[in-house]
Parts: C-alpha cells; structure tokens; sequence
C-alpha cells in the first residue's frame, strides 16, 4: 500500500493554511472535472484532488495525516501515532470500491470507521479493521460522511426572482443528481446548503452535507457592482441629454421611468432605488444607469440642415 503525498498532489507547502489549501483545490478540481476536462486520466486525477482535499481540507485528518510522517515506509510496517495502539487490522475480500473508489491509504486511515478522534468499525477496500470491547466482543461504530463543495452557476433572473433548478455532479462517489432550490436575494458566494446530500454515512451513520457555492452568471444588461446593486447602461440622444426627458429603462423587475435633467452628461451615473436585487425582508439593493449620449449615424436631408443651422448659432465649445 502506497504512501500518499497529499501537499504534493494539491502543489502547496506542509505549512500552508486553509484557505491556500482550498483555493488549489478549487483550481485543480475544475481543471480535472471529468465534465470539463474529457482527457483519459482526467477522473483519476479529480478523485486524487478530492481525496486529498477531504483530508487537508479538514483539520482533524490532517492531523492524523501529519502524525504518520516519517514512520510511514511504502509497503512496510510503521510505528502507529498515538491513538493507533491496540487497532488490528485483518485482511479481508477484495470487495467493492471502497470511498468513491479512494485509494486503499485514504481507505485505511482517513475512511470508514473514524468516530470520536479513534478507527471504528466499517470495512474499507479489500480490508475491515474493528475496535475490540473489554469481553473481547467487535464493536462497530457509525461515522458521518464527508462535506462536498461545488459551485452553482445562477443567472441574474433566477437570482432576483428564485427558481429550482436541476444540478448533476461528478463527484468522488460517482455522478449524482440534485434538485436545488435557490431563494431570491442570493448573491455571489452565497452558499446553498443540502443537508445529508454530501458523501454517504458508514457504518449507519448520517451522510455529510452538499455546499453550493454560487457564482452569477455574466448578463448582457446589467453587471452586479456590490452585492445587491446592478449597473446598466442607456443611450439617449443629444437632444434628450440637452433638453431633459424621461426615458424607459429596462430593470430585472420590468420596465421603469428615469428622469434626464437638462444638460445630462455622457457617462453620468443615476440612481433608480429598490431596482436591484433582492436582499431580503422586502428590501432591494439599487439599479446604477449609465448615460450614453449617441448620434444618428445617417441624416435627412431635414435632419441636416437642423444640425446645421445648430452649429451656426450655438455658442457652446465642447473643446473650450
């Protein structure tokens, strides 16, 4: 059975904090996600990156990853860290895939049957191992599954509006398939969580929990600028910039009225309140519109000579 060097297989230092940790996995996992990346050893690879994470990722097997160290030698006995003493261990049939087909290391150690800080009972790939009571009885402990992170893609309407939506993830247990339910007002990082949705139970115990992380999806009209508040753009004609008007903007919610004051200026920034998105409670964040001040780019004959008759009489200088 082969040592795994998980620090190397997520390309960070032995000393490297949580949020290093997360984040190259974050980047490994979308590099190597089978729906994304369609190489031969593609599945492979994301299983080594999720199998490394699961344990990084969580402070207490790193814990008991790091206390193997140098007392670990492929394919030889070890030294047990403290804790391990009076485990034994028993060769058993080749089985099924253990841990979303994790490897016999993550199995052995990191698997099936941790509960309460100690190896319990639950069987593994191709091995079992159990505690023994004081009458010499096997006892078996439950353990919970592990949390699964992902990320959601959500579209500005779904997010001002809510919607469910169907998700299928390729995750270490294999594909599987959601029904996700995504309330209005979410909004970039929010995290939508599946309770008991994330890596099976063993032993009886409770299935982990799935964490949604949501991205928005870029939108042709409006950019989010913080949280809740959206940006868009209009374009209004000179006359409409100079003379003042109301003009119809386009929001999530539908059209609404914006009210140009005389002498409106190219990129000017207005505020429509509450046309933003949702934040909760009955409250919205606001709606930036930019203005844009275009000319027609062909004339009439009539339109021409306005413009013209514009230019002889107008003392404006744009140029100073």
């Amino acid at each position: 059975m082969k040592y795994r060097d998980y620090y190397k297989t997520l390309g960070v230092k032995r000393d490297a904090d949580s949020a290093t940790i997360k984040k190259a996995y974050r980047k490994l996992a979308r590099e190597f996600h089978p729906d994304v990346n369609k190489g031969a050893d593609a599945e492979a690879r994301f299983k080594e990156v999720s199998e490394a994470y699961e344990v990084l990722g969580d402070e207490e097997k790193r814990r008991r990853y790091d206390a193997l160290g140098s007392n670990w030698k492929a394919n030889q006995d070890f030294t047990p860290p403290p804790g391990w003493e009076g485990i034994r261990f028993e060769t058993g049939g080749a089985g099924p895939e253990g841990f979303g087909g994790f490897s016999d290391f993550f199995d052995l150690f990191f698997g099936q049957g941790f509960a309460d800080g100690f190896p319990g009972g639950g069987r593994t790939q191709g091995r079992s191992f159990r505690t023994r009571t004081r009458t010499g009885a096997r006892a078996q402990r439950p353990a919970r599954g592990g949390d699964v992170e992902a990320e959601l893609e959500v579209t500005l309407e779904e997010a001002f509006h809510g919607a469910r939506k169907s998700l299928r993830l390729q995750t270490p247990e294999g594909p599987r398939s959601y029904e996700v339910r995504i309330p209005a007002g979410v909004k970039e990082g929010s995290r939508i969580r599946l309770s008991g949705q994330g890596g099976s139970g063993h032993g009886g115990g409770p299935g982990g929990d799935l964490f949604l992380m949501v991205r928005l999806q870029p939108h042709p009209l409006f950019s989010v600028v913080a949280d809740h508040d959206l940006e868009t753009t209009i374009s209004v004609s000179p006359w409409e910039a100079a003379l003042g008007a109301t003009v119809e903007v386009q929001t999530l919610g539908g059209p609404a009225s914006l009210k140009l004051a005389p002498g409106s200026q190219s990129g000017q920034r207005l505020r429509l309140r509450g046309k933003g998105l949702p934040k909760g409670r009955g409250e919205f964040g606001d709606l930036f519109v930019r203005i844009r001040i275009v000319v027609p780019q062909q004339l009439s004959e009539r339109e021409q000579q306005l413009f013209e008759q514009l230019r002889e009489e107008s003392a404006f200088r744009p140029r100073g």
